[in-house]
């Protein structure tokens, strides 16, 4: 069982001195029989008194507010993750079978948010790839996989043009994103074919290996699979999310799963700057270290639209190719 240390640090930096930062923090890694929580501390800028609860999804939300004028808040979360590997789902057994057990879950309370699409002007043209790529004699598992693959070959993987508010249908518009657009779009596939479908917030740790959403937040989607249960699969690395990948929240999308998310009184002027580190060969915490977070790289800007910062990303390529 491979154990993860993890360092996540999130730095708002202010235009000017703000106060009554009230924020809720999604920081706190899910507890099962694939993943357990060894150690784990968070500080925050001020110490403030952190409340904890647990929300309709089994997610460990915290609540604080820093009422002393600042303009830096920094919060850093640490921990100590072991990860267990999970069999996979048997691909053929009784495909007909399992499609009528997800016809009944479409009545069944812990399944409805899943299911539940949501609507953007592509909608009926997803609809009709989502059919394309379907075939008569698929199972359930076999779907999920399909789906993934047309994901991950579909859009491109570009940092930058989106942001945690890009809707629906500018990541359809765009045919590219992160890692949360991809979960995005692949949680509306599986749901047009009723497949409950949930997105993950969480961490990807594979030695620096090439995968896409190294070295930040990662996100992806777990489907329900019948007689199995809840299946991680990572569209924007086409593979099933397993031992390498750290889960901390579910939800029904992005919103329910934001690591950090607030208000303050003062200048509307900020910079987010996030940073992850996972250390494998020496998972022991040392309180001491700290991650050094570049002020100048990693910088979420508001001030443009997701179609906007892809053309400028587009017309900038083409100049330097000429």
């Amino acid at each position: 069982m491979p154990e993860f240390e993890i360092q996540h640090i999130t730095k708002y930096i202010y235009a000017g001195s703000v106060r009554d930062s009230a924020n809720q923090i999604i920081l706190y890694p899910l507890q099962d029989e694939y993943q357990e929580v060894l150690q784990h501390e968070v500080s925050i800028t001020g110490n403030p008194i952190v409340d904890t609860h647990t929300d309709y999804f089994g997610n460990k939300v915290g609540s604080f507010t820093y009422s002393e004028p600042h303009n830096i808040l920094v919060i850093n979360s640490k921990m100590v993750v072991s990860t267990k590997h999970r069999v996979l789902p048997v691909n053929d057994i009784f495909p007909s079978h399992q499609w009528d057990d997800l016809k009944r879950l479409q009545y069944m309370v812990p399944y409805i948010d899943f299911l539940r699409q949501e609507y953007f002007e592509g909608l009926a043209e997803l609809q009709q790839i989502v059919e394309n790529e379907r075939k008569a004699d698929d199972t359930p598992y076999q779907i999920v996989l399909r789906f993934c693959q047309y994901v991950f070959d579909n859009f491109e993987y570009i940092k930058g043009v989106t942001t945690v508010d890009t809707t629906l249908d500018e990541i359809w518009k765009l045919k590219a994103g992160v890692c949360q657009d991809f979960a995005h779009i692949m949680t509306e596939m599986l749901r047009l074919v009723h497949i409950p479908a949930r997105y993950v917030s969480g961490y990807i740790c594979t030695h620096s290996n090439g995968m896409r959403g190294e070295g930040a937040t990662h996100a992806w989607v777990e489907a329900y699979i019948p007689d199995y249960g809840w299946l991680g699969i990572d569209p924007t690395n086409n593979c099933i999310a397993n031992e390498t990948h750290v889960r901390l929240a579910v939800g029904r999308n992005f919103s329910d799963c934001s690591p950090v998310k607030g208000v303050y009184k003062g200048s509307s002027n900020h910079k987010l700057v996030v940073a992850v580190s996972v250390d494998e060969e020496n998972a022991l915490m040392n309180p001491h270290q700290v991650i050094e977070v570049p002020i100048a790289d990693q910088v979420t800007e508001f001030s443009k639209n997701s179609y906007q910062r892809y053309m400028e990303m587009m017309q900038q390529q083409q100049q330097q190719q000429q």
